[in-house]
């Protein structure tokens, strides 16, 4: 799995880079008794007490004119914190909570990150009155620490431990040699031929398999390979609607498979080609589609169709309506009794996770939305036109983009659409999730 990103925030000269240089063990980041060294990200591998997680240093929080250096710094930091698995946030113990800390504290607090509070330069006992004067920022128990001596370090790990996402034991492989599996969950409704298409793939009858719904129960967890490529394939239990569901076991399937959903990279959603497209097809899209997974569409029991020519064109136009959060999505007949269609299936597997962890440069995003912006500009609210000044992708896997600029939260939701699309046609990105975060300036000097 890609290594759980930290990222170090805090107003200037409070120990950041001390605190990284730390972590990292080695003095990468210059470090200054004047404010403000730090203005680019810098980022570290870090190991320490059996975690591994990627730390990124960054300017330190200051309130400023968007336009001006220290505002583009600020925003470099807030594209950290969105991108961030936990958010390590610094203060000067000797200094106790300044006025200057609690804007930021609520900046951090709205991003939904988990928090690590540090008390920094607390060392010997200095500065703790500070410390505990911290417990006003409303972001749990600070840690009284010292990057400078490295005191506190156990109780941080402690705190890391609990905060970083846990790896699943299908994860810890990972590194193994060979090189890293891609994960491959199979979802649809029961009877949908999710195991017989697996069978097909090993080349045994390796699941149980027969006419009656549901007999799947388990997630079951299949070590593959195609093309010398490594896959993990996940069968799962089939998905009905929750209100037809009363047998108990059948629920902790269900749970199971949703489980595998969230572990995969890309989620083949298997549809029986003589019925396509039922309601819980489409629900079982959306959910994928909110876990932020891959999506790969895969109409099976091909061989039972007529006219294939022209009920392909129709399923792939009914696709692009009925599921236009997934635009562009790749739809593969196949037979999975007769292993018909399976190499364009894996294919576009492939293809599919490479969109998925597809970076952007933010010069080629913001050119794109220079003319997006000019060939649409954003609706006018109270007589004042709302500003997108900057965007930038914050994260892939699935490809997450920040934007940057003046009320948007009153930005339409035909806007925000109007951007995704354009995104998606832009940078060729379909059939994956395209998640979007706004984030307006609360900054005083901002005159719009």
């Amino acid at each position: 799995m890609d290594m759980p990103t930290v990222a170090i925030v805090g107003r200037p000269n409070v120990g950041k880079s001390t605190l990284f240089n730390r972590l990292v063990g080695k003095k990468l980041a210059l470090v200054d008794d004047r404010p403000g060294v730090t203005r680019d990200r810098r980022e570290g591998d870090v190991t320490f007490g059996g975690l591994q997680f990627r730390v990124i240093d960054t300017a330190g929080l200051e309130e400023a004119d968007e336009k001006t250096l220290t505002g583009r710094m600020r925003m470099q930091t807030e594209a950290a914190i969105l991108a961030a698995d936990v958010v390590l946030f610094v203060i000067d113990a000797r200094a106790g909570v300044l006025p200057a800390d609690q804007p930021f504290a609520e900046l951090v607090r709205r991003s939904g990150c988990p928090v690590i509070l540090i008390a920094n330069k607390a060392e010997g006992g200095t500065g703790l009155a500070g410390a505990y004067e911290a417990f006003t920022l409303g972001l749990g128990d600070p840690i009284p620490f010292s990057a400078e001596h490295g005191e506190g370090l156990g109780e941080l790990h402690e705190a890391l431990t609990g905060a970083l996402p846990k790896r699943d034991d299908d994860e810890a492989d990972e590194d193994a040699p060979g090189g890293r599996s891609l994960k491959v969950a199979i979802v649809g409704r029961p009877n949908a031929g999710k195991s017989t298409l697996i069978n097909h793939m090993l080349g045994e009858e390796r699941l149980l398999v027969g006419p009656e719904a549901g007999i799947t129960r388990d997630s079951i967890s299949l070590d593959w390979e195609w093309r010398g490529r490594r896959i993990k394939l996940h069968d799962t239990a089939g998905m009905r609607r929750r209100a037809r569901i009363d047998d108990k076991l059948e629920k902790l399937a269900v749970s199971d498979g949703l489980r595998a959903v969230r572990f995969a990279e890309v989620v083949v959603v298997l549809l029986d080609a003589t019925i396509p497209f039922e309601k819980q097809d489409l629900t079982i899209v959306d959910l994928v589609e909110s876990e932020g997974r891959a999506v790969v569409i895969g109409l099976n029991k091909w061989d039972l169709v007529a006219d294939q020519p022209g009920l392909l064109k129709q399923l792939r136009e009914d696709c692009t309506r009925l599921l236009p959060q997934v635009r562009g999505v790749s739809v593969v007949p196949l037979s999975g009794l007769a292993g018909d269609g399976i190499d364009k299936l894996m294919q576009a597997v492939v293809d599919a996770a490479e969109v998925w962890d597809k970076r952007i440069s933010t010069s080629r995003i913001n050119d794109w939305l220079s003319e997006a912006t000019s060939r649409n500009p954003p609706p006018a609210v109270s007589g004042r036109r709302i500003k997108i000044r900057y965007a930038t992708q914050v994260k892939s896997r699935p490809p997450h983009f920040a934007l940057f600029g003046n009320q948007l939260n009153a930005l339409p939701k035909s806007y925000t659409r109007y951007l995704v699309n354009g995104l998606r046609e832009a940078f060729e990105l379909p059939g994956t999730p395209i998640r979007l975060s706004l984030r307006t300036s609360q900054n005083p000097f901002d005159k719009g």
